[in-house]
């Protein structure tokens, strides 16, 4: 199979790219920087479509813009390059932002999309995505939770654990969606392959956890304390409204569709996850 993977390069196309491989498939990097050549995707039997624009910044106007444009338009132009020579599926990644915040409330892919910034984001990049089915493309939309691996926000939180300076955020007591890498890979490949799975899917573990659990999973793996809380206001002050939407928001969200498929998690156990990752 030739796969082509927009965002190949970055945290999650790294690992994708090395599981298509050491299956014996053919991966393609194609960048969106530019509208794309349809040439690029001559042979391509699939498109997996991994680009977009940190959202883990600081939300200018600017980087909103960018946040947007890379996500909308970039998706409008690839779906627009396989006019000429569509493959016969899409894997496109959304966010489960497409939610919102909503406290204890459980979200499956059959809940409403939120109406704030990235809820209107997610649900524009779905739609461009599905504009693809008019080219008999197979479409499969996943909805990506926090995602766990060697790098990632993984990466950025582990020195203050380290240092025995890490705490739940903001009291601890808003859930966090998650996913292992190793099983985000695997479900994509799982997706590319069953030839009837299409719309959209949540990539989240099926044992959501509170900041509070996440944070006694995580000191525990690293073997170290976890005692000093870190107030809401100063994430705030320091993110201004991206941290209301992401490191603050209460997104529990549950993987029902996902499940319905077939397809089973590896790592559906937070401390099991974080034990693998650290010490693999």
């Amino acid at each position: 199979m030739i796969v082509v993977i927009t965002g190949a390069t970055g945290f999650i196309g790294t690992r994708l790219s090395e599981r298509l491989r050491a299956q014996g498939h053919e991966v393609r990097a194609l960048s969106l920087r530019r509208p794309p050549n349809p040439d690029a995707l001559a042979g391509a039997n699939a498109v997996v479509h991994l680009a977009g624009e940190p959202v883990a910044q600081r939300w200018t106007a600017e980087v909103r813009r960018r946040i947007r444009e890379s996500r909308v338009e970039g998706t409008r132009s690839l779906v627009a390059a396989m006019r000429q020579r569509p493959p016969q599926v899409l894997v496109s990644a959304s966010a489960i932002g497409y939610y919102g915040s909503s406290g204890d409330q459980e979200q499956t892919e059959a809940s409403p999309g939120a109406a704030d910034f990235l809820g209107q984001v997610c649900a524009e990049w779905e739609r461009e995505a599905s504009a693809a089915e008019a080219l008999g493309v197979r479409v499969v939309k996943l909805r990506l939770g926090l995602v766990l691996g060697p790098g990632g926000a993984l990466q950025k939180m582990l020195l203050p654990f380290r240092l025995g300076l890490g705490g739940p955020i903001a009291g601890g007591r808003h859930w966090m969606s998650w996913i292992h890498i190793d099983d985000l890979a695997s479900l994509i490949l799982f997706m590319l392959k069953e030839s009837t799975v299409r719309g959209a899917f949540n990539a989240t573990s099926p044992h959501p956890v509170t900041n509070a659990e996440f944070t006694q999973a995580l000191a525990s793996a690293l073997h170290r304390p976890a005692w000093m809380p870190i107030p809401g206001f100063a994430l705030r002050l320091a993110y201004g409204p991206m941290a209301v939407a992401t490191i603050l928001a209460s997104q529990r969200v549950l993987p029902e569709a996902t499940l319905r498929t077939g397809f089973t998690f590896d790592y559906p156990d937070v401390f099991a996850a974080l034990r693998q990752i650290l010490h693999s």
